[in-house]
């Protein structure tokens, strides 16, 4: 007697890309977790405060290698088929812990970025949000191969943007973000339980390539 069984869930690592304990991205995160695990998937929770290391040095790589923490959000990228990241906005841009943690995990061989779709989200006091600074994100993301879904949400006053149990105060956007989630995470879902066509994203010059590997992080 055989027992069908389905699919795996797809599984998605979400964090907020800020320190501070009180952060309204740490907040983004937290609802947003709740919304992927929604749809089915299994959600690995993260805080930026798991991933410590020092700024990129090349010569701290060659004597040391890389850092723990650049290890331990590698392994966590690498268990996983997709992310979210909830970012702050620093000046109009993206904050330097997250690209310094972008730039130390991209030296990893075979590095994981590559193929793995990711949401982003942005929770800022500005009037328009942190837009400005998701797209700056994107940059690098996509440089290395990452899938980045392209709708991106982003919520302006944010420190007045949260109900007392985790909600978004503004109904239309508790709404769009859940609209938002949805869609990428049906896409998530099909690419991972549905592939039938071999991919072909090699903005990263590795892998099936007869190019040198280009250096990612270097003077």
């Amino acid at each position: 007697m055989t027992t069908d069984v389905g699919p795996a869930p797809v599984r998605v690592l979400v964090f907020g890309a800020a320190r501070r304990a009180g952060s309204t991205n740490a907040q983004l995160a937290s609802l947003a977790s709740g919304l992927v695990a929604d749809a089915g998937a299994e959600v690995d929770m993260a805080s930026m405060r798991d991933f410590d290391m020092p700024l990129y040095d090349g010569d701290v790589e060659a004597a040391e290698g890389l850092p723990a923490g650049a290890l331990a959000l590698c392994e966590r990228i690498k268990r996983c088929d997709a992310f979210v990241i909830s970012s702050p906005e620093y000046n109009g841009s993206v904050p330097g812990l997250l690209k310094n943690a972008i730039d130390w995990v991209s030296r990893v061989r075979p590095q994981p970025f590559k193929t793995r779709h990711a949401l982003l989200l942005s929770a800022s006091p500005s009037l328009i949000g942190g837009n400005r600074g998701l797209w700056a994100l994107r940059i690098p993301l996509e440089h290395l191969g990452t899938r980045v879904y392209p709708d991106m949400f982003s919520l302006p006053r944010a420190h007045e943007g949260f109900t007392e149990d985790g909600r978004l105060a503004r109904p239309e956007s508790q709404e769009r973000l859940a609209e938002i989630i949805s869609g990428f995470m049906q896409l998530v879902q099909a690419d991972v339980q549905f592939v039938c066509l071999q991919r072909r994203w090699y903005e990263f010059p590795g892998d099936r390539t007869d190019a040198p590997v280009t250096q990612r992080a270097e003077d």
